[in-house]
């Protein structure tokens, strides 16, 4: 993890791996402070505090979460006396898909012989992921601390005179998606709306709902955003993801019509130049996303995550792709 500075007073500290749960936190040390994301453990949220100390000596008053997802809420606990402000949805979301104990099994599997022995025989993709967290995540002892404050559309927040506007953008990635723009800076936070230099993907909301989503980021023309994952960027990265997504959209309308299964779709799409980004076995989630909507069913429908990691497995081994979650 490093951190950069990336306006007069905004930072980003950047796990640099830029694979899952490497999420990126931010900071605008004006008016008690106010901290962008927690990170997915307890150890990483220590090494982001300890490395925003050196330009915020306090612990902040303000902790804005930009969606549910365990990597972006894991240290909440650390701030117990910040006011932590979110969507409206997040307390109950944040139940569901940043339970610790779910993150745990995965990775204490690794370490247990008849778990691992049945992972590797019936789901090698589930035991894939389970060692690639465990190998840089320790998910012991979080606490999930919700919400103090919440808003349904907009939140305004006054640093000593600079505002901070937290926008909800969602449903996209994840059902409380919200993006945060300091206007007189150039910065916005944005979440995992976008995935810098690895492959995005979306759970809950349509193709649609993101495309209307990373609109908003580039209506308001930052200078300069620090993404969910991945290196900080400009606009231009964000419209490289939507071009992603309306490539993988296309061909999957193609490959639906031809009466292929998702999953068919996923082993002939063209990556083409996002062969390049980290993980690009994320395909997967992408085009049964689609295909969920060209079936007409909820884009808000659970998803079973064994046979999403086992399918990524699947296609990197069949592709030649970079074995990556």
């Amino acid at each position: 993890m490093k951190m950069q500075q990336v306006s007069e007073h905004c930072y980003a500290a950047l796990n640099e791996t830029n694979l899952v749960c490497d999420a990126n936190s931010g900071l605008v040390n004006l008016g008690g402070g106010l901290v962008v994301d927690t990170q997915s453990d307890l150890p990483h949220a220590r090494q982001m505090i300890e490395l925003f100390s050196s330009v915020w000596t306090d612990m902040p008053r303000y902790v804005a979460l930009t969606h549910e997802d365990i990597d972006h809420v894991a240290g909440n606990q650390l701030f117990p006396q910040a006011e932590i402000i979110a969507h409206r949805t997040m307390p109950e979301r944040m139940k569901e898909a940043a339970d610790p104990e779910e993150s745990q099994k995965l990775t204490n599997a690794v370490h247990h012989l008849i778990s691992r022995a049945v992972l590797r025989t019936a789901h090698h993709g589930v035991l894939a992921v389970a060692t690639q967290l465990d190998e840089n995540f320790d998910f012991d002892g979080i606490e999930l601390k919700l919400p103090t404050t919440l808003f349904d559309d907009r939140y305004v927040l006054d640093l000593d005179g600079t505002e901070v506007h937290l926008m909800y953008v969602g449903p996209a990635h994840q059902v409380g998606d919200v993006i945060v723009h300091v206007p007189s800076e150039g910065v916005l936070f944005a979440g995992d709306l976008l995935f810098n230099q690895s492959t995005p993907m979306g759970w809950v909301g349509s193709y649609q709902q993101f495309s209307d989503a990373l609109d908003r980021i580039i209506e308001l023309a930052p200078a300069t955003i620090v993404p969910g994952h991945g290196p900080v960027c400009g606009v231009e990265a964000v419209k490289n993801e939507q071009a992603y997504f309306q490539h993988v959209l296309d061909e999957s309308r193609k490959c639906f019509d031809e009466g292929l299964t998702s999953k068919q779709a996923a082993e002939r799409i063209d990556l083409d130049r996002y062969a390049e980004w980290r993980a690009p076995a994320r395909l997967v989630i992408n085009v049964e996303r689609a295909y969920r909507e060209f079936r007409g069913e909820p884009t808000d429908a659970p998803w079973d995550l064994g046979k999403i990691f086992d399918d990524m497995y699947h296609l990197a081994k069949t592709r030649g792709l970079a074995l990556e979650f």
